[in-house]
């Protein structure tokens, strides 16, 4: 495309998100960050030379607030990276019902929502890539976590949907599932699991973490941020519906 592209990061001040808005803005795409953290995303964005806007996207406005400032501030969007997400670990019994609602609202109604609104003028370009920041938990289950497992399990489902639907268009949609990323996200896990299996933190890691990992280590933000710079590539127009793993063998159990 001759056009500088465009493309929106969601949770993009931290952890992943900032690994895809670093790849994406050293590969000459203009990234417009958005995140509930003003300060780190400002800075983030000053320091990509990109555009910041706040933004809550477990509400419904929220999304459409974004989407529509960043048409009407660029006329096109041509890449989306669905990344924000929380964890909450705990026992079915002892979930919170708001807690539920948070987190399939922002994990899961926003990334459609998001592609919904933007799928018009990508359309209109003959071409998109919309990544979904899944998980391998959008692959396979693990216990006390209900909100986060049915979010990235209906997230999988959605990017199956969509690629359906985008394929006569231009437009990809594929999903990331990665296992365990050195982010700050992953260490709140660290705690919450050390506090909920009465357990240290070094083994949180060693036993809980990369008991089926082939490769024993956490995984870097910027092994996903180069994924996601291949997924964005011409080399990858063909590859749609995908769930493509980074997972140190995970899945392979």
């Amino acid at each position: 495309m001759s056009e500088q592209q465009i493309a929106l990061i969601t949770g993009a001040s931290s952890g992943i998100g900032l690994a895809a808005a670093e790849a994406l803005a050293a590969s000459g795409r203009r990234v417009v960050l958005a995140d509930v953290n003003r300060e780190a995303g400002e800075a983030a964005a000053k320091r990509l030379g990109g555009n910041y806007i706040q933004a809550d996207l477990s509400r419904r406005d929220g999304c459409k607030t974004l989407t529509d400032r960043v048409l009407k501030q660029y006329g096109r969007c041509d890449i989306l990276i669905n990344n924000a997400g929380i964890q909450h670990v705990a026992p079915i019994e002892d979930f919170p019902e708001e807690k539920w609602d948070f987190i399939i609202g922002l994990m899961l109604t926003a990334p459609f929502l998001l592609s919904k609104y933007l799928w018009g003028r990508m359309k209109e370009n003959n071409w998109g890539r919309v990544i979904n920041i899944n998980s391998v938990h959008g692959l396979r289950a693990s216990e006390f976590k209900a909100a986060y497992v049915s979010a990235k399990h209906g997230l999988t489902g959605l990017t199956k949907t969509a690629a359906l639907e985008g394929g006569p268009y231009g437009i990809t949609v594929n999903s990331i599932c990665p296992a365990y990323v050195r982010t700050p996200l992953v260490d709140g896990q660290i705690d919450s699991q050390a506090k909920t299996h009465a357990i240290p933190r070094e083994e949180v890691i060693s036993d809980i973490m990369l008991k089926k990992a082939a490769v024993k280590r956490l995984i870097e933000p910027s092994e996903v941020g180069d994924l996601v710079i291949y997924l964005c590539s011409d080399s990858a127009a063909c590859i749609t519906g995908s769930m493509l793993t980074i997972d140190c063998g995970w899945t392979a159990n």
